[in-house]
């Protein structure tokens, strides 16, 4: 039969828990719920990390989009997506994803698709471009922004239309 933790054991375990990488609190709350605490243990420590600065949603999600965008190589609305099933609010990271420039974007949706050109196998152009697009999307960056850098790195005018 496992031991529960006390208060101070588990504000201790998720204290260091917090300090080896920034948390967001739904994850927080998670592990706390995962060793069985009560809520009232768990909204007690949670407020205590906040007070203490051990738990920041806002330095969460600015960590998080920077991650994300430059090792991950995600677009806006991925970024966006993970950080809603985090319960972040849109009034963090909003104003955090406007703050990076849509050439940022651009850029590295350049590279990644013309890395990604060479590995795609398709029957003409078309095709090619499809994917490519496809691709883009996959990874979260808009479809106005995908069809252009697509156009940008394999030339021609690519139009949506439906089959």
């Amino acid at each position: 039969m496992k031991k529960k933790l006390t208060e101070p054991q588990a504000l201790n375990r998720i204290a260091a828990y917090c300090s080896r990488t920034e948390r967001s609190e739904f994850d927080v709350r998670k592990k706390l719920a995962a060793w069985e605490l009560e809520a009232d243990i768990a909204d007690r420590i949670v407020d205590r990390l906040k007070k203490e600065r051990f738990l920041d949603d806002a330095r969460f999600a600015r960590s998080f989009i920077n991650d994300k965008m430059k090792f991950n190589k995600w677009g806006r609305t991925k970024i966006s997506f993970e950080l809603r099933r985090k319960n972040i609010s849109p009034a963090i990271y909003e104003p955090l994803l406007e703050e990076l420039s849509g050439d940022e974007f651009e850029e590295q949706l350049l590279h990644i698709l013309s890395v990604k050109v060479k590995s795609v196998k398709a029957k003409n152009d078309y095709e090619r471009k499809t994917k490519l697009i496809r691709f883009a999307l996959g990874r979260g960056f808009g479809m106005d922004m995908a069809i252009k850098c697509v156009n940008k790195l394999l030339g021609g005018d690519y139009e949506e239309t439906s089959p």
